[in-house]
């Protein structure tokens, strides 16, 4: 919206102190030509912006046009300022009005405090996109327009339209009682009732969302954590799930225990002189035991089922064809 361009822009003037109409346009993401005309509202509304020409002229404000939010401590300034460096917003598709958000936190606080936890905050770095081997951390993209939508209906308390794609099927129409959002590794979840059953639809596959007229039939108050912790408990339970026998390395343990849904017994086996682990851990389906099994390679190994201990076997083999004479 133009206002809260606007303020953005007033924002960057104050903590940079001077921009060309180039640079505005690019933190702004729009053209010079929007810049220019939002600096004449600006003016116009008495805002004291001026322009300097030369080589190193651009726009800046009078010194003194600003204000400051008072009552916060360095302490809440810096939780402030590391908390809109988190990856959440970003998966509810906020990651723009979180910038502009911590931008406004910035330029309000007290002088006193704003160099020292703008300094300290960038001695942190939260959830980075790559981990240390260069991975990088893969991020679902959901349009605005559809978490807007989403959104509003969340807040507002209507029925929600919205056209899902699950998993391997075409998307086709539901119309679902939002209860509220959750966000887990950077992916962002809706909570909804549909026809009164609990579902969970990721943000990801909403092809498109439209709010609806009628309320949602939902009660008033939600505790989502509890919510959540019910529905993981009943998607770990539920299913094709299968139970595998498995020993691993101790390095690797992490990794099989990160993959599982969950484990049943563990136990340090007695001889060998690495320690390796002997754990029961279950899978959702066939698929997910094996690729999770193939990931580790020879840090691990499925003793049961045997139908697992046959599938990784055949793939070795057909890896083996593959590679045994030269290209």
């Amino acid at each position: 919206m133009r206002a809260d361009r606007l303020v953005s822009l007033v924002l960057l003037l104050r903590r940079h102190g001077r921009l060309s109409a180039t640079a505005l346009a690019g933190e702004l993401e729009v053209s010079t030509r929007t810049v220019l005309r939002d600096i004449e509202a600006l003016s116009a509304a008495g805002v004291p912006v001026y322009a300097e020409r030369g080589r190193h002229g651009g726009f800046a404000l009078l010194p003194g046009f600003r204000t400051e939010l008072t009552g916060l401590n360095h302490d809440e300034a810096l939780a402030l300022l590391v908390a809109g460096s988190r990856r959440g917003a970003q998966a509810l598709g906020l990651g723009s009005a979180l910038a502009s958000a911590m931008l406004k936190v910035v330029d309000a606080l007290p002088e006193s405090y704003r160099d020292t936890a703008a300094g300290a905050a960038e001695r942190l770095l939260i959830d980075p996109e790559t981990d240390l081997l260069s991975r990088r951390l893969v991020e679902e993209e959901v349009p605005d327009a559809i978490v807007a939508e989403v959104l509003r209906a969340v807040f507002a308390g209507r029925k929600l339209r919205i056209h899902y794609a699950a998993a391997n099927q075409a998307p086709r129409w539901r119309t679902v009682d939002p209860i509220g959002l959750v966000t887990v590794r950077d992916r962002g979840y809706l909570l909804a009732t549909k026809a009164g059953a609990d579902r969970t639809y990721r943000l990801s596959r909403i092809v498109a969302a439209e709010e609806l007229p009628e309320p949602a039939q939902r009660p008033d108050r939600v505790d989502l954590d509890r919510a959540w912790q019910e529905r993981s408990t009943r998607f770990r339970t539920g299913g094709d799930q299968v139970t595998v026998l498995v020993r691993v390395h101790p390095a690797r343990r992490e990794t099989l225990v990160g993959t599982a849904l969950a484990v049943l017994a563990e136990e340090a086996e007695e001889s060998g002189p690495d320690g390796w682990l002997r754990l029961e851990v279950t899978f959702q389906d066939s698929r997910h035991a094996e690729w999770a099994l193939w990931q580790l390679t020879t840090n691990a190994e499925a003793l049961a089922p045997q139908w697992l201990r046959d599938s990784l076997r055949d793939r070795a083999a057909a890896i083996v064809t593959r590679y045994r004479t030269p290209s």
